[in-house]
């Protein structure tokens, strides 16, 4: 085996590593605040039939936390769990390792990447990222609109059977939302990537390792936190999508711009913007925690694997 290909399958070795770490970490703490947003996103607008008939109307973050922890217990802030501890090891692992490969791709004859390399290796990271996921995105959805107590919520093996025997693999079924799940992730990676390595590769590092880790908390924020605000129209459609459709037996929600147009449409266009809040309460810090666990366990790895 040639030099250059063990140097690749230790970078690749490392790239999973790490990104299976971060992402692992990331979902075991913000996972609350992603079921928030869901339960945020599914619902209509106030003076809507459709809000009229739910028995249950969520004022907010703090709101929708409390009437759950009441109503269906403080557990249920970790419905839907499943699905993505199972998938966001693999999936970050994807993530960044594809990230790495795609920067190679899009450097366009550059010596070294460019931020448009960034952005379109981000782009690239998270279409890719979504096809793997979207499976794992409906079954989570499904679990995290059930508003029974914990103790009646079917398993995530039920779930995922139920929607299967019902609506088969395909775009009708466990991959509803595909093109939105693509929309959402592709746009939240460009940004992400590429905001936080350009403006890493800007701002000066720190001797200090204090100073050195705020830095890249501060800049993993705000790249999450503008990922975040750019990307949830597509979310919102997303959530409607692959979410209980307002009546029975009737598909609503289809196409990612139709769902768009749709809310836009009866709810106002900031509708496109429900669960923005606990999107930006995650996806910010998340954003942190996921790229500076990545590069610590990465700078470990590489040290200890040399």
């Amino acid at each position: 085996m040639g030099n250059d290909l063990k140097e690749f399958l230790r970078q690749a070795a490392m790239q999973v590593g790490a990104g299976g770490s971060a992402g692992f970490v990331e979902v075991c703490i913000m996972h609350p605040l992603d079921l928030v947003k869901t339960r945020l996103q599914l619902q209509a607008s106030p003076g809507s039939a459709a809000a009229a008939s739910s028995a249950t109307y969520y004022n907010g973050v703090f709101d929708c936390i409390r009437k759950m922890a009441k109503a269906e217990g403080v557990f249920s802030l970790y419905k839907g769990i499943l699905p993505p501890v199972l998938v966001e090891t693999p999936k970050r692992a994807v993530k960044f390792l594809t990230f790495e490969q795609y920067k190679r791709f899009f450097l366009f004859g550059s010596d070294k990447p460019t931020p448009l390399t960034f952005s379109l290796a981000g782009l690239g990271a998270g279409v890719t990222e979504a096809i793997l996921v979207n499976p794992f995105e409906m079954v989570k959805v499904t679990l995290q609109a059930n508003k029974n107590k914990m103790g009646e919520v079917p398993s995530t093996w039920a779930v995922t059977r139920q929607i299967i025997n019902e609506s088969g693999f395909g775009l009708g079924g466990l991959n509803r939302g595909l093109t939105a799940t693509i929309g959402r992730n592709g746009v939240f990676n460009m940004i992400y990537f590429g905001f936080y390595h350009s403006v890493k590769g800007v701002l000066p590092e720190y001797q200090d390792p204090v100073k050195e880790f705020l830095r890249k908390v501060g800049i993993g924020f705000v790249s999450g936190t503008l990922g975040s605000i750019v990307n949830i129209p597509f979310d919102v459609a997303k959530s409607r999508i692959q979410g209980p459709q307002p009546v029975p037996g009737q598909v609503k929600y289809k196409s990612t711009f139709g769902s768009m147009a749709i809310v836009a449409r009866e709810e106002g266009f900031g509708a496109l913007y429900k669960g923005l809040t606990p999107k930006v309460m995650r996806l910010g810090p998340g954003g942190a925690i996921m790229l500076v666990v990545y590069d610590y366990v990465y700078e470990f790895l590489d040290g200890y694997f040399k």
